[in-house]
């Protein structure tokens, strides 16, 4: 059974998360050679003031 996990920040909308696991679903089964009922996908979403890029929180970017 696949499980992928996915880290992105905050912002997306309900509708872009269901076409993502959508399509990640179709991906990974088809490459994995697998039934879809089998994959498993975890949305972790980070605030701004967790994530920094080049020395700055992307909060104060």
């Amino acid at each position: 059974m696949p499980i992928i996990q996915v880290e992105m920040l905050k912002g997306r909308t309900i509708e872009q998360k269901r076409e993502m696991v959508k399509e990640i679903t179709e991906v990974i089964s088809r490459t994995a050679n697998c039934p879809k009922e089998a994959v498993r996908i975890v949305i972790r979403e980070m605030e701004f003031e967790n994530f920094g890029i080049n020395g700055e929180l992307r909060c104060d970017i």
